[in-house]
């Protein structure tokens, strides 16, 4: 699985509660793009669209060690991109109850303010993982840089 491309698929579908809030739109704060009837194809274009973008994206991937000798196929980019996508709408389905998962149903199954805590804790606790294993990636790039500038050649 890409790991830029599922950051960004997580990230992506949050683009449209920006927009209402950002614009005072008359639209659901958490409208389409939080059902999984979009977010499935929202995450296969996008993973598509970054697979076809990656050589644009892939020096900033190696600067970042964020995919530094990745066999990169469209099918990591697929798959990252839905995941993202999909996992957002899930964790984000217990949280808030205007949320309609599973659209065209009105209703939210999945809505229980009580996993509120343990969904944040979660979420705070994948993300302290995701900058401590991206920081230790720089820090091993950083060492190894550092090693083939004072080894003799």
């Amino acid at each position: 699985m890409h790991l830029p491309m599922f950051m960004v698929a997580n990230v992506i579908v949050d683009v449209e509660p920006f927009f209402v809030l950002l614009l005072g739109l008359d639209y659901p704060l958490h409208g389409y793009l939080h059902t999984f009837i979009l977010a499935f194809p929202v995450g296969l274009t996008l993973g598509y669209v970054m697979f076809l973008l990656e050589r644009f994206f892939s020096p900033l991937y190696k600067k970042l060690p964020l995919g530094k000798d990745m066999t990169l196929n469209l099918r990591s980019f697929i798959v990252a991109g839905t995941i993202g996508t999909l996992l957002h709408v899930l964790l984000d389905s217990p949280l808030y109850s205007d949320i309609q998962p599973l659209y065209p149903l009105t209703i939210n199954p999945l809505y229980d303010p009580s996993l509120s805590l343990e969904l944040y804790a979660f979420c705070t606790l994948m993300g302290i993982l995701g900058i401590t294993f991206c920081a230790g990636l720089l820090a091993i790039s950083a060492y190894t840089k550092l090693q083939r500038k004072e080894s003799p050649n």
